[in-house]
């Protein structure tokens, strides 16, 4: 089966879409699945806009709501997570997952699906350590805290993804586990960004939880985006069964969809061909969502998990086979996820724009249902709930009692000074108010350069199966070969070198950082192309 994966979408569906029809016309075959590690941009309208955590002047209706409306039809099943930018207020609908639009499906803030035998599982957002405690406490219309907040990881869902056993074939998730880079060819990474040294020698590039979901989930592919930059890597896992093969994950990261950025690549997986071409629920997450409903927490107070330390009756909400059988014999065997796609806010009309439209929290049918068939709680519905109950406030310093603002040691560490200290000139920072103005640079072609498509969509292929991982030098042609095979690109698109970040330092390499900002045409204006 062929399975296009895409980095950062930002609600360029029309042009990934497009993408991915020219490679099948080019060679000659068929994508099965698509699949996008965040920042989608599931934009119906002005007010889902607003919600999103991008400075207004960037803030731009793409094309996401075409497929909506239903003047567009997604030609591939979809399958997506969220990042850190995107439309809260419409994935917080459907907080265990659900259609965003017929044939567009979201994981929900962690999920598991199966398509055609393939076990695919994800984590929505990026991980910041003094929100990860907390509950999924934010409703629009946001505050300047909650707009960001609503993002953030927290841990009851990578709690609940721990108590997975069966094994996973594809995880998603928008930031890098932490480490990875270890396992790959660093020296090329920082040759491209070398913005995150600092971050990389002092190992806090990246999401230390989903570092930890990583060694415990083990899956054969894990896809991630957010950092703005095509990467591979090979990580193979401790051999905890000696009768066994210790278990390998192959990683890749990819760029944000734009003209001459690895922003696409398709691969070959294997499946199982008897297996109907449906997407379908997973059994063992349905028993440990339901197993771990008491768990909900919908305010911003923070709490840690259960654990074996004397203190909680239960640590362990693994399935049992009697509960899946249970949930199996409920749904009569067939655990096909329905076509239940239906619209709940008015869609965007080019023709008569609404600029003055406001988000409200509105609650989706779709999670209704699910909650209603599987003996669940819509998180949504009781954050609305405890919103009307409690009053509604501004999430701030200021609010925040003793008991909330002094946080229980936990795992990971609440100091972020060590955090993000490095500047990606790729992403979009949140203060617009204060920010002077970058210049907006469009990436143009060498005018040297001759596009080469037989390079450019290679052969998709089985990607290696064993990779050399030993030093830097080592697994340059291991990681190169990933990062050269099955790599898709717009039409026409060619490869330009980057020019190095200028940075002004002190001896100490203490120092302002002079930052050209490129590639933001996409939230200006529309492309040329």
């Amino acid at each position: 089966m062929k399975i296009a994966v895409e980095g950062c979408c930002h609600g360029e569906l029309d042009k990934i879409y497009e993408t991915i029809q020219f490679l099948e016309k080019k060679q000659n075959t068929k994508v099965d699945l698509l699949l996008c590690c965040g920042d989608f941009q599931a934009v119906r309208n002005e007010g889902d806009m607003n919600c999103m955590a991008v400075p207004p002047k960037y803030r731009q209706m793409q094309t996401f709501y075409k497929y909506y409306s239903g003047e567009k039809q997604a030609p591939v099943l979809t399958i997506f997570i969220g990042g850190n930018h995107e439309a809260s207020n419409y994935l917080q609908e459907l907080p265990y997952g659900g259609w965003v639009a017929p044939n567009i499906y979201y994981l929900g803030y962690a999920g598991v699906v199966k398509y055609r035998g393939l076990r695919i599982g994800g984590i929505s957002g990026i991980f910041k350590p003094h929100d990860y405690r907390k509950g999924h406490f934010e409703s629009p219309p946001y505050t300047k805290e909650t707009i960001r907040s609503a993002y953030h990881v927290r841990n009851i869902e990578v709690y609940k993804l721990k108590q997975l056993k069966e094994p996973m074939d594809i995880f998603l998730s928008h930031d890098w586990p932490r480490s990875i880079y270890n396992y790959g060819n660093k020296k090329k990474l920082l040759r491209k960004k070398e913005f995150f040294k600092q971050e990389v020698e002092n190992n806090t590039l990246g999401s230390p939880a989903a570092s930890e979901l990583l060694s415990h989930l083990q899956p054969s592919y894990w896809f991630s985006a957010h950092l703005h930059v095509k990467f591979a890597a090979f990580m193979q896992h401790p051999n905890k069964e000696p009768d066994k093969l210790p278990k390998a994950t192959k990683f890749l990261a990819l760029d944000k969809c734009l003209p001459h950025r690895d922003f696409l690549q398709v691969i070959e997986v294997e499946h199982d061909p008897s297996k109907p071409e449906r997407l379908e629920y997973d059994l063992e997450w349905l028993s440990v969502l339901k197993a771990t409903k008491d768990l909900l927490n919908v305010t911003f107070k923070t709490w840690n998990m259960p654990e074996n330390n004397g203190l909680h009756s239960r640590w362990d909400f693994s399935a049992t086979e009697q509960e899946k059988q249970d949930i199996l014999n409920d749904l009569g065997n067939d655990l096909t996820i329905p076509q239940n796609f239906s619209a709940t806010v008015p869609v965007y009309t080019p023709n008569n724009p609404q600029n003055k439209r406001v988000a409200s929290h509105t609650i989706n049918p779709q999670t209704t249902e699910f909650c209603a068939r599987f003996g669940l709680i819509d998180i949504n519905a009781k954050v609305r709930q405890h919103d009307d109950e409690s009053g509604e406030f501004d999430v701030t310093e200021d609010n925040l009692d003793s008991s909330s603002s002094v946080e229980d040691p936990s795992e990971y560490s609440t100091d972020t000074s060590a955090l993000s200290s490095s500047i990606n000139p790729d992403e979009i920072t949140l203060e617009e108010e204060d920010e002077e103005d970058f210049s907006v640079q469009s990436v143009e072609p060498s005018p040297e350069y001759t596009p080469d498509f037989s390079l450019n969509f290679s052969n998709t292929r089985v990607l290696p199966d064993s990779m050399a991982v030993s030093s830097d030098d080592a697994i340059d042609s291991t990681n190169d070969e990933m990062e050269q095979s099955e790599s898709s690109q717009t039409e026409g698109e060619g490869k330009n070198p980057e020019k190095p970040l200028k940075r002004l330092s002190d001896e100490s390499g203490r120092g302002s950082v002079v930052i050209k900002r490129r590639n933001q045409a996409i939230y200006t204006a529309e492309d040329d192309e």
